[in-house]
């Protein structure tokens, strides 16, 4: 089949938020209230923040606003890839904070487990999987570099398993794959919108006061508090979280650290028994591949594949609209990509193709901050691996509100701040060139440009 029509049926939205167990979105904010803490976001940033502050303090009153509904934006169209890595992967984490990667690769280990643990507690059936994550070579270059991961996790206590060709194939069956790394307890798959939904009810059922259809508009002082204006109303708190990602910080000065990429991703049709066998994956990994421009695929609870990445996409200004999230160029792509990695798929539909934009900051993980004098902290950053870092980031923004020392704020990485995009447009040429840059070298060997070794140096990049 020809690729591009292997995707003449696929639905222009995201896969998970067509479940029938979506739930019905609460009433907005009308009139004044009054919290001690408010949150603002309804992703998991917010979700995790609004949950933990009130299973740390029950009497916590605990507001939580967002402007369309829970889990719409990134929490909902991500790929359900839940790593324990709070460092965008081991190599940015060593090449940032080698002093102190060994607490934070523990400190991860401990929140993807938290978050197991927060599933069961609530009987939240987010299709939770721990069958680890695959990192793949498909170009010899790649497979020398893994070779050399192998070499220097050892002496921080993680536990990698290289697999060769053969090995590889054994467990996932392609002919572009030469050799891999399994991280067989770092990462689990989930369904990303059922985890957004079920953290919903986990928090109303602990007394937080949940208002959807509600945007945050501006931000200001109120005596020793302060004051949000939304659509219909205001809300007075004495200390507010900020989990907009993505989305424009009601602290503006955050604004500069950020910029929106867009990501994209097609699901196919369930896989027939003999389609599965074809391909193997009795154990369900998550797979990526080790290029600059990456794909990510993983199997859904019902067999489909899941495909996504390669291109990410920024637009001129940092403009993140809805007309972003279809992109058939792309789609062509990764479609044609997808048959290239797994021919014996030939025929395949794909039922669903969307996308959805990315906070991307220069160091590709998380960073944090108080402003108003500690009564606003602000977590942003993730660079598309905040399915299971937005909860240590929760428990980062609740310790900074409440003036603690905590094993999280005293991380260097959690002291520290990402350095900021320059202004347009010189912002979209450097991004440009890097993208580029990052193509050439996924074609070159690996080798790294003029370019790119500049940015290496000034600790300021862009990642794929």
């Amino acid at each position: 089949m020809d690729s591009a029509r292997a995707l003449s049926d696929a639905q222009p939205t995201p896969f998970w938020l067509e479940d029938p167990g979506r739930p019905q979105a609460l009433p907005a904010l009308v009139g004044d209230t009054k919290c001690d803490l408010l949150v603002v976001g309804g992703g998991y940033s917010g979700l995790w923040t609004a949950l933990i502050a009130k299973e740390r303090d029950p009497s916590l009153d605990v507001v939580l606003v967002e402007g369309h509904e829970v889990g719409w934006a990134a929490s909902g169209r991500n790929g359900g890839f839940c790593a324990a890595s709070l460092t965008h992967g081991f190599g940015n984490g060593l090449a940032r904070w080698p002093g102190e990667l060994a607490e934070l690769e523990r400190q991860g280990t401990a929140n993807l487990q938290a978050i197991e643990d927060t599933l069961k507690r609530y009987g939240i059936d987010a299709e939770w999987e721990r069958t680890g994550e695959i990192d793949i070579a498909t170009q010899p270059h790649q497979l020398e570099e893994l070779h050399e991961v192998v070499e220097a996790v050892g002496q921080y206590g993680i536990e990698l398993t290289f697999l060769d060709t053969d090995a590889l194939r054994a467990e996932v069956d392609s002919p572009t794959f030469l050799g891999g790394l399994w991280d067989r307890n770092g990462v689990a798959m989930l369904h990303p919108a059922k985890l957004a939904w079920g953290l919903k009810e986990a928090c109303l059922t602990q007394g937080v006061r949940v208002f959807e259809r509600t945007r945050a508009l501006d931000l200001s002082e109120y005596g020793s508090g302060m004051a949000v204006r939304t659509s219909y109303g205001r809300v007075f708190a004495r200390r507010v979280a900020l989990g907009t990602n993505v989305f424009p910080n009601l602290v503006k000065r955050v604004r500069p650290y950020i910029v929106p990429v867009y990501d994209y991703a097609l699901m196919t049709e369930p896989l027939t028994g003999e389609q599965l066998a074809a391909v193997g994956w009795a154990n369900r990994q998550g797979l990526s591949d080790s290029a600059n421009k990456f794909h990510y695929f993983r199997l859904s609870a019902d067999n489909r594949i899941l495909w996504g990445g390669y291109d990410t996409i920024y637009h001129y200004g940092g403009q993140v609209r809805a007309e972003y999230d279809q992109r058939p160029e792309t789609f062509r792509t990764l479609s044609r990509q997808f048959f290239q990695t797994f021919p014996q798929l030939d025929g395949i539909r794909f039922t669903h193709a969307w996308g959805g934009a990315i906070d991307t900051c220069s160091r590709f993980s998380a960073f944090f901050d108080t402003a108003y004098k500690g009564r606003v902290a602000y977590a942003a950053g993730f660079t598309g691996l905040g399915v299971g870092a937005t909860r240590f980031g929760a428990e980062v923004m609740l310790d900074l509100l409440a003036g603690e020392l905590t094993e999280r704020t005293a991380l260097e990485m959690v002291r520290s701040k990402p350095l900021p995009f320059p202004p347009e447009p010189v912002r979209w040429a450097g991004i440009e060139m890097t993208k580029w840059s990052l193509d050439r070298s996924d074609h070159n060997g690996g080798q790294r440009n003029v370019w790119l070794r500049a940015l290496d140096r000034l600790g300021l990049g862009f990642d794929s």
